[in-house]
Protein backbone atom coordinates (compact mmCIF):
# COMPACT_ATOMS: atom_id res chain seq x y z
CA UNK A 1 0.00 0.00 0.00
CA UNK A 2 2.76 2.38 0.57
CA UNK A 3 4.42 1.63 -2.48
CA UNK A 4 0.85 2.48 -4.39
CA UNK A 5 0.51 5.81 -2.73
CA UNK A 6 4.17 6.74 -3.65
CA UNK A 7 3.74 5.83 -6.85
CA UNK A 8 0.78 7.92 -6.84
CA UNK A 9 2.49 10.83 -4.95
CA UNK A 10 4.97 11.12 -7.76
CA UNK A 11 2.98 11.02 -10.43
CA UNK A 12 3.51 14.49 -12.80
CA UNK A 13 -0.29 15.48 -12.27
CA UNK A 14 -0.33 15.43 -8.15
CA UNK A 15 3.17 17.38 -8.44
CA UNK A 16 1.77 19.60 -10.77
CA UNK A 17 -1.16 20.50 -8.62
CA UNK A 18 1.38 20.38 -5.57
CA UNK A 19 3.18 23.77 -7.10
CA UNK A 20 -0.37 25.01 -8.41
CA UNK A 21 -0.77 25.96 -4.93
CA UNK A 22 2.04 26.96 -3.48
CA UNK A 23 2.03 29.32 -6.18
CA UNK A 24 -1.71 30.20 -5.60
CA UNK A 25 -1.14 30.74 -2.17
CA UNK A 26 1.73 33.63 -2.63
CA UNK A 27 0.19 34.76 -5.21
CA UNK A 28 -3.19 35.20 -2.88
CA UNK A 29 -0.77 36.91 -0.31
CA UNK A 30 0.62 39.32 -2.89
CA UNK A 31 -3.03 40.50 -4.31
CA UNK A 32 -4.01 40.52 -0.21
CA UNK A 33 -1.25 43.14 0.04
CA UNK A 34 -2.46 44.76 -3.42
CA UNK A 35 -6.00 45.18 -2.11
CA UNK A 36 -5.01 46.25 1.59
CA UNK A 37 -1.62 48.83 0.61
CA UNK A 38 -2.10 50.11 -2.58
CA UNK A 39 -5.78 50.15 -4.06
CA UNK A 40 -7.67 50.63 -1.06
CA UNK A 41 -5.94 53.81 0.99
CA UNK A 42 -6.28 55.87 -2.13
CA UNK A 43 -10.20 54.48 -2.44
CA UNK A 44 -10.54 55.49 1.48
CA UNK A 45 -9.05 58.94 1.17
CA UNK A 46 -11.22 59.83 -2.21
CA UNK A 47 -14.46 58.69 -0.05
CA UNK A 48 -13.16 60.84 2.87
CA UNK A 49 -10.33 59.26 4.83
CA UNK A 50 -12.02 55.99 5.65
CA UNK A 51 -9.64 53.30 6.16
CA UNK A 52 -11.93 49.94 4.86
CA UNK A 53 -10.19 47.22 7.14
CA UNK A 54 -11.64 49.54 10.14
CA UNK A 55 -15.46 49.96 8.89
CA UNK A 56 -17.25 47.74 10.86
CA UNK A 57 -20.43 47.98 13.07
CA UNK A 58 -20.80 47.42 16.28
CA UNK A 59 -23.56 44.67 17.06
CA UNK A 60 -23.05 44.39 20.60
CA UNK A 61 -20.85 46.18 22.96
CA UNK A 62 -17.64 44.75 25.13
CA UNK A 63 -16.31 44.86 28.37
CA UNK A 64 -15.43 48.83 27.28
CA UNK A 65 -18.07 50.47 26.08
CA UNK A 66 -18.39 51.89 22.03
CA UNK A 67 -16.90 53.66 20.34
CA UNK A 68 -14.23 51.67 19.36
CA UNK A 69 -11.09 52.81 17.01
CA UNK A 70 -10.41 49.60 15.62
CA UNK A 71 -11.78 46.29 14.84
CA UNK A 72 -8.66 44.87 16.84
CA UNK A 73 -9.87 47.47 19.65
CA UNK A 74 -13.70 45.89 19.84
CA UNK A 75 -12.21 42.61 19.48
CA UNK A 76 -10.04 43.24 22.51
CA UNK A 77 -13.09 44.64 24.45
CA UNK A 78 -15.09 41.28 23.43
CA UNK A 79 -17.28 43.49 21.14
CA UNK A 80 -19.43 41.12 18.84
CA UNK A 81 -19.11 43.45 15.24
CA UNK A 82 -19.79 43.07 11.43
CA UNK A 83 -16.40 44.06 9.69
CA UNK A 84 -17.89 45.11 6.53
CA UNK A 85 -14.15 46.82 5.66
CA UNK A 86 -12.84 43.49 5.91
CA UNK A 87 -15.72 41.94 3.54
CA UNK A 88 -15.43 44.71 0.58
CA UNK A 89 -11.45 43.75 0.96
CA UNK A 90 -12.02 40.35 0.58
CA UNK A 91 -14.58 40.89 -2.69
CA UNK A 92 -12.30 42.91 -4.10
CA UNK A 93 -9.08 40.37 -3.58
CA UNK A 94 -11.70 37.79 -4.70
CA UNK A 95 -12.40 39.84 -7.87
CA UNK A 96 -8.25 40.36 -8.73
CA UNK A 97 -7.36 36.59 -8.27
CA UNK A 98 -10.58 35.76 -10.58
CA UNK A 99 -9.34 38.01 -13.49
CA UNK A 100 -5.89 36.78 -13.31
CA UNK A 101 -7.23 33.41 -13.26
CA UNK A 102 -9.72 34.60 -16.05
CA UNK A 103 -6.82 35.58 -18.17
CA UNK A 104 -4.49 32.66 -17.98
CA UNK A 105 -7.32 30.52 -19.01
CA UNK A 106 -7.62 32.25 -21.78
CA UNK A 107 -4.60 32.38 -22.89
CA UNK A 108 -4.19 28.89 -22.23
CA UNK A 109 -7.11 28.47 -24.32
CA UNK A 110 -5.57 30.62 -27.22
CA UNK A 111 -2.23 28.41 -27.01
CA UNK A 112 -4.38 25.04 -27.50
CA UNK A 113 -6.88 26.59 -30.27
CA UNK A 114 -3.23 27.44 -32.31
CA UNK A 115 -1.93 23.36 -31.66
CA UNK A 116 -5.12 22.28 -32.77
CA UNK A 117 -5.10 24.23 -36.41
CA UNK A 118 -4.20 21.40 -39.27
CA UNK A 119 -1.01 21.76 -40.42
CA UNK A 120 -0.75 23.70 -44.40
CA UNK A 121 -0.91 20.88 -47.43
CA UNK A 122 2.48 20.28 -47.93
CA UNK A 123 3.03 21.47 -51.97
CA UNK A 124 3.49 18.01 -54.24
CA UNK A 125 6.73 16.36 -55.07
CA UNK A 126 5.43 14.41 -57.94
CA UNK A 127 2.95 14.33 -61.08
CA UNK A 128 1.94 12.06 -63.60
CA UNK A 129 2.94 11.52 -66.86
CA UNK A 130 0.04 12.51 -69.16
CA UNK A 131 1.50 9.86 -71.73
CA UNK A 132 1.87 6.61 -69.58
CA UNK A 133 0.60 7.47 -66.11
CA UNK A 134 3.74 6.91 -63.98
CA UNK A 135 4.88 9.60 -61.59
CA UNK A 136 7.78 11.92 -62.39
CA UNK A 137 9.15 14.03 -60.12
CA UNK A 138 7.27 17.35 -60.40
CA UNK A 139 10.27 19.82 -61.46
CA UNK A 140 10.52 16.90 -64.35
CA UNK A 141 10.41 17.57 -68.08
CA UNK A 142 10.66 14.47 -69.85
CA UNK A 143 9.26 11.21 -68.30
CA UNK A 144 11.69 8.41 -67.28
CA UNK A 145 9.41 5.44 -68.17
CA UNK A 146 8.18 6.82 -71.46
CA UNK A 147 10.53 9.01 -72.89
CA UNK A 148 8.17 11.52 -73.98
CA UNK A 149 8.66 15.50 -73.48
CA UNK A 150 6.06 16.99 -70.74
CA UNK A 151 5.06 20.71 -71.20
Amino acid sequence: MLKEFKKFAMRGNVMDMAVGIIIGASFSKIVDSLVADIIMPPIGLALGKVDFSNLFITLREGATPAPYASVAAAKAAGAVTLNAGLFINTIISFLIVAFAVFMLIKGLNKVYELGDKPAPAAEPTTKECPYCFSTIAIKATRCPSCTSEIK
